[in-house]
């Protein structure tokens, strides 16, 4: 089984990360997996299948086309950013399974600080209830975005969460391809809570699920 290392890599310019997992799994010679944290300076991203139509009003942040899957999001300050650069054959894991351990990971770790976190049927990520039923999904909102890549077995791009995010930046576009679907913050939720101990919640869950469970 490979070996799963977390990299905390701060404050980083997307293109140049994206460019790094590229990268990784175009050359990874040893039988490592790897998990980074981040976080990005303000910008919307595209996936493949992505329509321009849904980015709104950018304004002056930068906008990147990219090749994960999903529609549009945005990246900034606040964001819990986590790529998991993961060889699935060797895990033993489906791409399917793959991408319900990231959401069951998040949904693990909002519930150990009293937030409930929950799935919507055909739109990947995961949503906490909104004060109405009004808009999108009964007006849930979106608070953490996923988007992956798999090249040759090997995963990257990932999950962003939404932990004390500008969230007005969503408001120039349709998050992920939906009108009017609102987005939330851990921190109004639980304002006890430390980012740091998000991150370190999360990353026992992601090992739970990679390497504990099975699939």
């Amino acid at each position: 089984m490979n070996q799963l290392v977390f990299r905390h890599l701060g404050l980083v310019d997307y293109l140049e990360t994206w460019q790094k997992m590229k990268n990784f799994v175009q050359h990874r010679t040893a039988d490592l997996d790897e998990i980074w944290f981040c976080e990005h300076p303000s910008v919307f991203t595209v996936g493949r299948q992505g329509s321009p139509s849904h980015l709104l009003n950018p304004q002056d942040v930068p906008v990147v086309h990219t090749d994960r899957g999903g529609e549009v999001t945005y990246h900034g300050p606040g964001q819990i950013v986590v790529y998991p650069l993961i060889h699935l054959r060797k895990r033993g894991l489906l791409p399917k399974a793959y991408l319900e351990a990231l959401e069951s990971a998040v949904i693990d770790t909002l519930k150990e600080i009293g937030i409930i976190g929950f799935l919507v049927s055909g739109a990947p990520g995961v949503y906490v209830q909104g004060p109405d039923c009004s808009g999108p999904f009964n007006g849930a909102k979106k608070i953490c975005s996923i988007g992956i890549r798999i090249s040759n077995d090997c995963t990257y791009h990932g999950l962003s969460l939404n932990f004390d995010a500008d969230l007005s930046f969503f408001e120039r576009i349709n998050p992920c391809g939906y009108k009017g679907l609102k987005t939330a913050n851990i921190k109004s939720l639980n304002s006890a809570c430390s980012k740091q101990e998000i991150i370190k919640i999360l990353e026992r869950k992601l090992s739970e699920y990679l390497i504990e469970k099975k699939h």
